[in-house]
């Protein structure tokens, strides 16, 4: 029943179990990939925004009053 299933009598075929394989295999290193860089990133991220902070800090602009549009 199981054969007649697949249909055919040879059982799977070597080229698609090696394209699983690959596929299977690309999708781990992307997963991978995917992990390090939002480690990155959020590394960067946190970076960031600890240095705007403090460059925030750092300056003591006077902004001056808008004045209003022609009227």
């Amino acid at each position: 029943m199981a054969k007649a299933l697949l249909g055919y009598v040879g059982g799977s075929d070597p080229r698609l179990l090696a394209e699983m394989r690959r596929l299977q295999q690309r999708v781990q290193d992307l997963e991978s990939e995917l992990n390090r860089i939002q480690s990155e990133n959020d590394a960067l991220s946190a970076a960031a925004q600890h240095r705007g902070d403090s460059m925030l800090d750092s300056i003591d602009i006077d902004v001056p009053q808008a004045e209003p549009a022609l009227t």
